[in-house]
């Protein structure tokens, strides 16, 4: 029988251990509620495995840490929550932009600014898509359990190492904080992804793509390539290009090798869709609430189902589509005052009409509001 460990866990502690079952090595950030367990933990575990913790000064210098480590070959990791995520942005996009596999983890709370540090939110899942400068790609996944929480965070690393970018946690205050029994199944039974090397005696060049490719191969600093890293448009040395026709190049690249594996990327769950007539589209916490109203909308006879985005960018728009077509309405549940709705709006194109169930007073939005919400489109 495989080890599996059976524990009642927290959400922020599931978070650890699946990036340490993912291979994390190194952590940087700065403590900010209500993530902070994230860093507590991981400076617990990581030195036991060889790995590194260090809290720095604030959460630039945090992501900057952890891009850092990467760039030395370390699987890496940093965590925040709202006003940190925002400080972030600026080096999220150098990440993008250099290639620097990463897990960013938001365990978002309420805003803007310092807002409401202890109270749950889903405000900054645009901020995620659009929070760093100019064009560019992203990938965000979002837990609705404490299960989902170690099994996303593992994905997130593999996902971060094979197609060389930054991946985005965002959980939020009530999936860090909450406990559930899990099942942390044995190291065998997970597919671990690692960045693809270069051999050490070929002419290295750190952007370089053979035929038919998207993510190049990558070094670390310290195992015998020499190359250069920047923020600026470069070409394959990765030395800076002013060159119109390479920042195009590499752009197309950038948003090719993301947009062309949708079917690798894109996860979601559909929950009693087959008959529906109406569907809720809620993700991360709130999906736990609209489950429970899907569940009693069906017991009075009203056919009802739930689309849930697991990965939340790249947006599953050829599902959402589909759904559109299908059923007469679709009503958004998410703790903000209307952030996914308008992503729903823009791919449903008037096939159905769209509703909105917003709250961003710090509570978490309830099956009964949920169920009121859906009567009245009926």
């Amino acid at each position: 029988m495989k080890n599996r460990k059976v524990k009642l866990m927290q959400g922020n502690e599931a978070c650890v251990e699946g990036a340490m079952a993912a291979g994390m090595k190194f952590y940087g950030g700065y403590p900010i509620t209500p993530s902070t367990e994230i860093a507590e933990f991981s400076a617990e575990k990581l030195p036991r495995v060889g790995g590194k913790f260090i809290q720095m000064e604030d959460e630039i210098a945090g992501i900057a840490a952890a891009i850092g480590g990467s760039l030395a070959g370390l699987k890496s990791m940093t965590a925040t929550s709202g006003p940190g995520f925002s400080l972030k942005q600026e080096n999220l996009g150098y990440a993008i932009i250099a290639e620097i596999p990463l897990v960013v983890v938001n365990v978002q709370r309420g805003g803007p600014s310092t807002g409401l540090p202890t109270a749950p939110a889903q405000g900054d899942v645009m901020q995620a898509k659009w929070g760093t400068h100019g064009d560019h790609p992203i990938i965000a996944v979002s837990p609705s359990s404490v299960k989902e929480t170690f099994d996303l965070t593992v994905r997130a690393f593999n996902l971060a190492e094979k197609y060389r970018t930054p991946v985005i946690i965002l959980t939020d205050e009530v999936v860090g904080h909450m406990r559930e029994k899990i099942e942390i199944p044995d190291p065998s039974e997970l597919e671990i992804i690692d960045r693809v090397k270069p051999a050490l005696d070929e002419d290295y060049k750190p952007y370089k793509v053979s035929e038919g490719q998207l993510v190049p191969p990558m070094a670390a600093y310290g195992d015998g390539h020499r190359f250069h890293v920047t923020g600026l448009m470069h070409d394959e040395t990765g030395f800076p290009s002013n060159s119109s026709e390479n920042a195009e190049k590499e752009l197309d690249r950038l948003m090719n090798k993301i947009n062309k594996n949708l079917d690798d990327i894109v996860e979601y769950e559909e929950y009693m869709l087959e008959d529906a007539d109406f569907a809720i589209f809620s993700y991360g916490s709130t999906a736990r609430s609209a489950k429970s109203a899907v569940k009693a909308l069906r017991e009075e006879g009203i056919k009802v189902g739930m689309f849930r985005p697991i990965t939340i960018w790249p947006f599953p728009e050829e599902q959402v589509s589909r759904l559109s077509e299908k059923v007469k309405s679709i009503v958004v549940a998410e703790m903000n005052l209307g952030q996914i709705v308008y992503e729903v709006e823009r791919i449903a194109k008037g096939n159905c009409k769209i509703d909105l169930v917003g709250k961003a007073n710090g509570e978490v939005i309830t099956p009964d509001e949920i169920v009121s919400k859906l009567k009245e489109v009926l």
